[in-house]
């Protein structure tokens, strides 16, 4: 019998690793994992852990989890394919980068980079479809740069 930390913990990890799209392909991926589960059950675990829909690169709406695992860093691979996939636009102002993603994913690329800990970011505040990177240096110029290089938009 799997406990709901063991299936919440699951459900976590695919959704970090699968576009999944709907409960039922949630279902069918926990079921391959060895884990039943109900309708029901995994909308309450969904809505439990917190994940919410966003637009991927594709433009299918998946599932995604904001803070998934907010104290390990964010792989750079990870950053990158986040970045890639969600990152259309990088514009500068002072010590303040500004990123534009589709509606709905920028504080799934904010919570990447908060997690990356890219040198000379102090930190991240995302809206729906815009967030803010702010600069340890007056002059965001190689912030805006790297950030860019990792969307690959440079």
């Amino acid at each position: 019998m799997t406990t709901k930390v063991q299936r919440q913990t699951t459900i976590t990890r695919l959704v970090a690793e699968h576009e999944v799209a709907s409960q039922p392909e949630l279902i069918e991926l926990l079921a391959a994992e060895g884990i039943d589960a109900t309708q029901a059950t995994v909308s309450r675990d969904l809505d439990d852990i917190g994940a919410v829909k966003v637009r991927a690169a594709s433009g299918a709406a998946v599932y995604a989890i904001p803070e998934f695992e907010p104290d390990r860093l964010a792989p750079l691979d990870h950053l990158r394919r986040v970045m890639g996939e969600w990152v259309a636009e990088v514009a500068l102002s002072g010590n303040i980068v500004v990123l534009r993603t589709p509606p709905g994913c920028a504080h799934v690329v904010a919570s990447a980079l908060d997690r990356s800990r890219v040198d000379g970011m102090i930190g991240t505040v995302a809206g729906d479809d815009t967030l803010m990177c702010v600069s340890v240096d007056p002059d965001g110029k190689a912030l805006a740069a790297h950030l860019r290089q990792l969307a690959g938009i440079d």
